[in-house]
């Protein structure tokens, strides 16, 4: 990815995004927004990271764990951790018994009525959310500059396969550069995105779309203000999300 700086005023950036401290008075550390463990190695370079404080980043991680080992088992058809294409699921599920057993507990299989054997998996989708919305607070701290610290207005998270066509187009039919409503604020990384997209009369950097690309095939995001806040992601082109702020 490109390193792009940012600058937004520094108020802005005195709270942990999660808890709402004054990150002037705790151990901090710097998090990454796409939870790393969803990339595949080799990862991006300038991959954005967000400070917040130890104590979230420490309580986030059991969370993050079950989200990318859960999300890699659905996509393999399989707990096996040979089968696992991510390697810190693969990691996660050789280490943990407990994991891999919780996870293969949320494997149902069924017989069609044409006698086909297939597999439906019920993962605890509440970590899941929350890592959801972890990674949205952080993508719009990254890109707006904005500590989203109250609640949202809704978490949710699909699979593409679960979608109608219909409902697919919808949410892939992101505002284009030339159409937003608000644009984002002069300093701000979005902003710059936008404008490098116009300059070059391109998508903008690290963008496709609309799209803030991560990784091709494994991680896309994108920022809106239509509305309030809207955070969409994609994680593996197999589970859609978005988290809305009202205004």
């Amino acid at each position: 990815m490109e390193r792009i700086e940012e600058f937004v005023d520094d108020r802005q950036k005195s709270w942990c995004i999660h808890c709402t401290r004054s990150l002037a008075e705790l151990d901090t550390t710097e998090d990454h927004v796409p939870t790393k463990g969803f990339l595949i190695k080799p990862r991006p370079h300038n991959l954005p990271v967000v400070t917040i404080c130890r104590d979230c980043n420490n309580g986030f991680s059991r969370d993050e764990q079950y989200a990318v080992t859960a999300l890699s088992c659905v996509l393999a058809g399989s707990t096996d951790p040979e089968k696992q294409l991510n390697a810190s699921a693969a990691r996660a599920l050789a280490e943990s018994v407990a994991l891999r057993a919780m996870i293969d507990r949320s494997k149902h299989e069924y017989q069609t009525t044409g006698g086909e054997m297939r597999i439906v998996w019920r993962p605890d989708m509440g970590r899941i959310k929350r890592v959801v919305l972890k990674n949205a607070r952080g993508h719009a701290y990254f890109e707006y500059g904005e500590p989203m610290m109250s609640d949202p207005t809704h978490v949710w998270a699909q699979p593409f396969e679960d979608m109608t066509e219909a409902e697919r187009m919808e949410f892939e039919s992101l505002d284009e550069a030339g159409d937003l409503g608000v644009w984002p604020e002069v300093g701000s990384r979005m902003m710059a995105r936008i404008a490098s997209g116009l300059d070059m009369e391109g998508a903008g950097l690290d963008m496709e779309g609309g799209w803030v690309v991560v990784q091709e095939g494994t991680y896309r995001y994108s920022v809106s203000q239509l509305g309030g806040l809207r955070i969409r992601s994609v994680l593996w082109e197999y589970l859609a999300t978005e988290v809305q702020w009202e205004n």
